[in-house]
């Protein structure tokens, strides 16, 4: 394993996975879906899109209408009624929410692709939702930056620290790019930051995954996956050197998550019909210690790590694309322990993206399937079994522009682990998460704090003297 020195019990564990009880995991919202046609999508991003203090599900259409479904009265319902986040005949694939002008609301990248590779018709979309809904694409100082190559997905990357996000943009059979807005003027600065590079790109997470800035990984199709690790805004790709490059594999989705409870933040990596992957920080490298079961090759697309049954240990649930979905537990240890699912096992579901926020205010994470490519298909909701006796606690960070500070790290610390989670900038498969760090947590133990390192590298000590409730956290 590259090095990695394990205990000879965990060594053995993680040659057969242990097993859990046979009891559902997962009980079935759908019906909470107003209007649930079936319809061809693709990614989903969770943002507040109208400043209610509640999050929304954004939901892609692939000649169907982009939807925004919002928690109202106990049913999620669209509420946008804006031609340019609508926008049916653009065929969107990708979709993320971050604040690109540091006014402290988040735009939407809305990524089309009309094709599998190389150009494309329709350009993508940049939506202010604090500026009437401008897409600001559509002015004519943008017109010599339109990305008319198709792509797949996108992430939000604050490089310098500043609050000020740009966009990359995961394309295929093209370069990549790399977008940044200076008074609603877009310019790809990608040739610049040497990030350039054509490839088949599939996914792209950014975070504290090396250095103390935001680095960013990108996992691709026929060629080898990139980890450009930041310096000062500006980035060198050490995937080889870091032992990621998994140049045999055929990238799908991704997540950034604390794997052994240790602080630190290690990569999943699923890989279509190929080895999927658990990376975990080894001295100066990764390692990967994915057990024969969770690494058997499947028809991957989303890859979502989260507790969503607040019993303090997160779970991988990996969404499959016309077979069964799959959820392990993640005991600590390098232990993964496969659970059973009934609810949410969807073996004929066509899940192309998926996303979990808390979307009713309850401490208890959503998931969200999104359907199709092959076949419409109604959209899916799942909400886990959540014993009455669990807690919950969710952080909320905000820069100091008031945005979400998506590229961030929450660490929990209690008498019982140091738990590391990302504030998602996009991941899974063309897909983006909650702005949220959402921990259970276990019986017996104890919140001492939460440390949360910003993008700029500094860190901000936060004391935590209740559980059961929803603490936003601004930088200082």
């Amino acid at each position: 394993m590259n090095g990695l020195k394990l205990p000879p019990l965990v060594a053995s564990i993680l040659l057969t996975l242990s097993f859990s009880v046979s009891a559902d995991f997962f009980s079935d919202h759908k019906g909470e879906i107003e209007n649930n046609v079936p319809r061809l999508g693709y990614g989903v991003a969770v943002t507040d899109f109208d400043q209610d203090g509640l999050f929304d599900f954004v939901v892609t259409g692939f000649g169907y209408e982009n939807l925004v479904l919002a928690h109202r009265a106990g049913v999620l319902t669209d509420i946008n009624d804006h031609p340019s986040v609508a926008n049916p005949a653009s065929m969107a694939i990708g979709v993320v929410a971050c604040d690109v002008d540091t006014d402290g609301v988040e735009e939407l990248y809305f990524l089309n692709t009309d094709r599998y590779s190389g150009r494309k018709e329709f350009t993508d979309n940049l939506v202010d939702l604090n500026d009437g809904m401008l897409d600001l694409f559509t002015l004519p100082k943008n017109n010599e930056n339109l990305n008319l190559t198709a792509g797949r997905s996108v992430a939000c990357v604050d490089r310098n620290g500043s609050g000020k996000f740009g966009i990359y943009v995961a394309n295929y059979g093209g370069p990549v790019r790399y977008y940044e807005s200076n008074n609603r003027k877009i310019r790809d600065i990608a040739p610049a930051l040497n990030l350039d590079r054509v490839t088949g790109g599939r996914s792209v997470v950014a975070g504290h995954i090396v250095s103390d800035q935001v680095d960013i990984f990108a996992s691709n199709e026929r060629g080898p996956n990139f980890l450009y690790v930041n310096n000062a805004g500006e980035f060198k790709d050490k995937a080889v050197e870091l032992n990621v490059s998994d140049t045999l594999q055929h990238g799908r989705g991704v997540a950034l998550t604390d794997l052994n409870y240790d602080g630190r933040l290690g990569i999943v990596a699923g890989n279509w019909n190929g080895y999927h992957r658990i990376y975990v920080p080894v001295a100066e490298s990764f390692a990967d210690v994915s057990p024969v079961n969770f690494r058997q090759p499947s028809r991957i697309r989303t890859v979502i790590s989260a507790d969503f049954d607040n019993d303090g240990f997160d779970e991988i649930f990996l969404n499959n694309i016309g077979e069964k979905n799959r959820l392990f537990r993640v005991r600590g240890g390098y232990i993964f322990e496969e659970l059973t699912l009934t609810s949410a096992l969807e073996p004929d579901g066509l899940g192309t993206g998926a996303a979990v926020a808390d979307v009713d205010g309850d401490g208890i994470l959503e998931l969200l399937i999104s359907h199709g490519e092959d076949k419409a298909q109604p959209i899916s909701l799942y909400k886990a079994k959540v014993s009455k006796s669990a807690r919950f606690l969710r952080i909320i960070p905000k820069n100091r522009s008031g945005a979400p500070a998506r590229g961030a790290t929450v660490t929990l610390r209690t008498n019982l682990r140091t738990h590391a989670k990302t504030i998602d900038a996009g991941s899974g498969y063309l897909c983006q998460m909650e702005p949220v760090a959402h921990f259970g947590i276990r019986a017996g133990e104890k919140v001492h704090d939460v440390v949360i390192r910003w993008t700029d590298g500094s860190t901000q000590v936060v004391q935590i003297n209740e559980v059961n409730v929803h603490h936003t956290v601004h930088q200082s």
